[in-house]
């Protein structure tokens, strides 16, 4: 049964719902206030910045500039009850907190209603796949009367092993734009495609962290920031869910490289866990996640899948998680894996294609004999059809019209066609998401070149078209996804070449190509003399079970591939306008030519799925001002960062991984330990230029009277109470400051700028010297200024009290800075106590 830690007389709101024993009725709740966008869920709105001016500078201000703070309180409603069809609109300064309780107690009162005439048996099929290969997608719960069953299918990217369905762009680009709508919008479109497809349950987002700056699966996620990470998340689940597919936060917890994934304990203390680790989960219980994803690994000596600690309290008692917890495909490791919290087994087999279950006839005997109740049963039966009830797919949800396994098969593919108009948002994201690193004299935007020659393999398409390789395994022509379970099948797959060429066409110019990244000689041959040399590379990576160039998964190195580094070298040292463009899953070490004279500017455009070619060529050319910023830090060598990956197994069966680093990870590191990197956490240059001025903070009136004490209590330094959904209260996490600022545009062109705020603890919380808590996106006509505000929580000025069990704002003074990265601090300001 669900563990419970002991339960103050005061239980805070929760963000989810109470336990299955405690589920309220429908309450009725204010309508949000504050300010909210209009923009409507359903709807997609271009945010494209044109560039019509020939050029511009790069360089980035680096004053920086203080204001009091404004003591005039202000009030707003933001706990409105909330149907995960019917999210709040998309807001870049969120201020709204939903309210999935009344929903998720009318979904259990549904389920529970289903189930209350069935069998043992019927209740343990409800749990268990029917095993690999034995339905329609990756996983499948048979149907059972009047439940029809449920389809599971990856990926987060799009819906896996279909045709006619798109590519969009990995979570690593989306994250790359720091930007909550177009975060919403890539969310909503693939859950329309995942519903279009008959997909009960999309398996995704993933929101495991970037520790380890090798890590195969990277890509998938959001980055190496758990606020940036938490955010991308929680608006992709609004999304998902908004469209009425259920979403899956993955992989819960730990599982940060592909090496040894299922026999490596990851060693993490309390602290870290909730303030790096567990925090993306938690916004997606926020968000009102239906389904949770456990991992491969153990965690701190306890296989995830059967981790009472991480499954029982954290998530289903402190964050309050009224879904399901289903595992990653065989990572269940016992029968009473099912007391540890887990409610389903995937894909039902132990292992593919054994015909044996941890759970069907095994679990039926342990509930038959009493090692497991049947309450537990019940519960874990509830919870997975009460998250088909909350999404309301009762109601003429589509049946499953594809064939994972055998997509020829006319008989069970239907060949429905989901693709809408995304690949304009594909294209969005892409622009949106590719940074600019370097821009010397104005070198980008290109403006009607006479002639320019592209370089490398990746400026073209593969030899044998965007599916060569099965899960895109392999490394051939642009790279637009990494590889393994992460993927789907690209529709089409526009290169840089043919969007070059596109554009060469209208201006008049003259384009050639050379896609031989190891005759670096012919390279520097051909660009000699052009007026521009655009040099294409990238690096690749992926899940474990493939392994492409000797990278098995993880990638071996931070070097270029295909000869990156030299190509690079080689072309500039014949062309003085060289640009180098570069496709990566993550950081690459770019010292041995990032300071060459003659290399111009630096494009790193990410992974941006099916329209990759367009979106560059947006970029290049001004048709997109680019405003994308890291996610993660470039260093300039590989041991600069904190952690290495773990390829020696030491023979032992199970490899120890200790994350000694805390809460030290990434630029968190780098500001600890003074080192300074290539380019930091959150730098993106654009083709205009911004500054910042007139901060002002103001405390914002609680909307959360009942628990007023407890908010006295916080500000007093005391923890939050030990409680059901502790973690995700609403007095912790409504709006308690208002930070507001301008931003100015100096330069020639319109733009999107990123402001970033940095909180900055006081010595005695023992935190890194800057932590980012809150961003924002603002566009700006030239010579004109805007208004910004980013909202800050109790939660966000919080640390984790390791012997309270609670959330405590630490003794001292808060203060913070806002600026456009993590180094480039333009605004500081103090947290009024």
């Amino acid at each position: 049964m669900l563990s419970k830690l002991l339960l103050l007389s005061i239980i805070p709101f929760v963000l989810g719902a109470p336990t299955l024993a405690e589920a309220p009725s429908a309450a009725t709740s204010s309508a949000p206030g504050g300010n909210v966008s209009t923009t409507a869920a359903s709807s997609y709105s271009p945010v494209t910045t044109s560039y019509n001016s020939s050029s511009a500078s790069a360089t980035l201000n680096s004053t920086t500039s203080s204001a009091p703070a404004s003591t005039s309180g202000v009030s707003t409603t933001v706990f409105p009850a909330t149907d995960p069809l019917n999210p709040p609109s998309v807001n870049s300064d969120p201020q709204v907190v939903p309210d999935f309780a009344p929903a998720w107690a009318t979904a259990y009162q549904k389920a529970k209603a289903l189930i209350s005439d069935y069998t043992i048996e019927e209740k343990v099929n409800i749990t268990t796949g029917v095993g690999w290969a034995n339905g329609l997608c990756v996983g499948n719960i048979p149907p059972n009367k009047n439940f029809p069953g449920l389809c599971l299918e990856d990926s987060p990217l799009a819906v896996r092993f279909a045709d006619y369905a798109t590519a969009f762009p990995a979570g690593i680009q989306v994250a790359s734009t720091w930007n909550r709508p177009l975060m919403r919008a890539r969310g909503l479109a693939l859950g329309q495609e995942f519903k279009g497809k008959g997909v009960n349950i999309a398996l995704g987002p993933m929101m495991n962290m970037g520790r380890v700056a090798q890590g195969g699966r990277n890509w998938e996620g959001f980055g190496a920031d758990p606020f940036l990470t938490g955010e991308s998340a929680y608006e992709t689940i609004l999304g998902l869910q908004n469209a009425g597919v259920q979403a899956t936060a993955k992989h819960f917890i730990n599982n940060e490289q592909e090496h040894f994934r299922t026999s490596e304990s990851s060693n993490v203390d309390d602290r870290t866990q909730h303030e790096i680790y567990a925090h993306p989960f938690l916004r997606s219980v926020m968000a009102g996640v239906s389904s949770v994803m456990c991992s491969y690994n153990l965690i701190n000596e306890t296989y995830a899948c059967n981790n009472d600690k991480m499954l029982n309290d954290i998530l289903k008692r402190e964050y309050g998680f009224q879904g399901f917890v289903q595992s990653d495909w065989s990572a269940t490791m016992s029968t009473l894996s099912a007391v540890a919290g887990l409610d389903m087994t995937m894909p039902g087999d132990i292992t593919f294609d054994s015909g044996d279950s941890y759970f069907g006839g095994n679990l039926t005997d342990y509930v038959n004999d009493g090692y497991i109740s049947m309450a537990r049963l019940d519960d874990m039966a509830t919870r997975i059809i009460a998250g088909w009830y909350f999404l309301h797919q009762d109601e003429g949800y589509p049946a499953t019209n594809f064939n994972a396994f055998n997509p020829n098969d006319e008989a069970t593919n239907q060949h429905v066609n989901v693709q809408a108009d995304h690949y304009t948002l594909v294209r969005e994201i892409g622009a949106a998401g590719t940074v600019l690193l370097k821009n010397t004299n104005g070198t980008l935007p290109l403006n009607k070149p006479r002639n320019l020659v592209l370089i490398g393999s990746d400026a073209g398409p593969g030899n044998s078209g965007p599916n060569e390789f099965a899960d895109q395994g392999g490394s051939d022509g642009i790279l637009a996804m990494g590889w393994g379970s992460g993927t789907g099948n690209f529709p089409y797959l526009i290169s840089p070449l043919e969007g070059i060429q596109e554009r060469a066409r209208q201006d008049g110019s003259s384009v050639f190509w050379d896609f031989d990244d190891w005759n670096t000689a012919l390279a520097g041959s051909m660009a000699y003399g052009e007026a521009v040399a655009l040099v294409f590379t990238n690096s690749d990576s992926g899940e474990d079970y493939i392994t492409v160039d000797g990278n098995q998964g993880d990638r071996n190195n931070l070097t270029a591939w295909h000869n990156g580094d030299d190509l690079i070298l080689a072309v500039a040292a014949q062309n003085n306008n060289t640009v180098v463009v570069v496709n990566s899953v993550g950081p690459l070490i770019i010292e041995p030519w990032i300071e060459h004279p003659n290399i111009t500017a630096v494009v790193w455009a990410g992974i941006q799925g099916q329209e990759a070619g367009n979106a560059i060529a947006d970029v290049l050319y001004g048709a997109y001002n680019p405003s994308g910023r890291l996610p993660y830090t470039i260093a300039k060598d590989i041991t600069d960062y904190p952690t290495q990956l773990i390829t020696d197994d030491s023979g032992d069966e199970i490899v120890t991984i200790d994350y000694t680093e805390g809460l030290f990870i990434d630029y968190r590191h780098f500001d600890q330990a003074n080192i300074t990197p290539r380019f930091e956490f959150g730098f993106g240059l654009s083709y205009t230029t911004f500054t910042y001025s007139e901060l002002c903070v103001t405390p914002i009136q609680s909307s959360d009277t009942d628990q007023a004490d407890l908010i006295t209590a916080w500000e007093n330094g005391e923890a939050s109470p030990i409680a059901e959904g502790s973690s995700t209260a609403l007095w912790l996490h409504e709006p308690a400051f208002q930070v507001t600022f301008k931003v100015t545009n100096t330069g020639p062109v319109s733009g999107m700028e990123i402001p970033q705020l940095y909180i900055h603890f006081p010595s005695s919380a023992s935190e890194p010297p800057s932590v980012l808590k809150g961003f924002t996106n603002i566009e700006v006509s030239p010579s004109s200024t805007e208004q910004a505000s980013i909202t800050l929580s109790r939660y966000d000025l919080s640390i984790w009290d390791v012997v309270a069990q609670g959330w405590r704002k630490p003794d001292g003074q808060i203060s913070f800075s806002i600026g456009a990265s993590s180094r480039d601090f333009r605004l500081q300001g103090d947290i009024p106590t």
